[in-house]
């Protein structure tokens, strides 16, 4: 996934904020926890993606065109990305 690193955007819900980098699954509409995968160290460049995300990079063993479009990226906040990785997280379900 590309760095969100030192990038910004006009968040609806949250004006000019740091952006950061999540699957389209997480910003879907659902109630169920999907997972949240971090998968950059750096806690200054947000990016996640969903456990089926996850698997399928897993079998992929890389960021194949395949699973770009199953992952298909989505830009949001830093906000919206500490609200959906709440959502989302195992630890949210105990």
């Amino acid at each position: 996934m590309s760095s969100a690193l030192e990038s910004t955007l006009n968040c609806g819900t949250h004006g000019k904020r740091i952006s950061a980098i999540v699957c389209c699954h997480l910003i879907s509409k659902t109630d169920r926890c999907l997972g949240f995968v971090e998968n950059n160290s750096d806690p200054e460049d947000l990016q996640a993606w969903c456990a089926d995300c996850e698997n399928f990079f897993q079998v992929e063993q890389e960021l194949s065109e395949a699973f770009k479009e199953f992952c298909d990226i989505r830009v949001v906040c830093d906000f919206c990305y500490a609200a959906i990785k709440t959502k989302h997280s195992a630890e949210g379900d105990k």
